[in-house]
């Protein structure tokens, strides 16, 4: 599934997180936090849906935690249809 950047997983979603991406892979509890879905993943930059970016995307342990593994439905290729819907809805309150 291909990421569409609209930034609702990380704004809304109950998820699990690393505080400090340099203290990794030496994991330990006090660098896991579960969100609740209402704050903002700290790694998550910027503040237009579309446009977000995650700070930690490019570590090369990323693949292997939640939000790396997430996916729907869809094979690799296919476009996130969350974010699909989110930025439709954008397009359509924006005029």
């Amino acid at each position: 599934m291909k990421c569409l950047h609209c930034g609702h997983c990380c704004l809304t979603y109950a998820i699990v997180v690393i505080k400090d991406p340099d203290k990794v892979p030496r994991e330990t509890d006090d660098n896991i936090v579960l969100l609740d879905g209402t704050k903002r993943c700290p790694h998550l930059q910027g503040n237009k849906p579309g446009m977000y970016l995650c700070a930690i995307h490019d570590y090369p342990w990323f693949k292997d935690t939640p939000c790396g593994i997430y996916g729907q439905i869809e094979n690799k290729d296919s476009p996130c249809r969350i974010g699909a819907h989110i930025l439709k809805k954008e397009v359509n309150k924006n005029g």
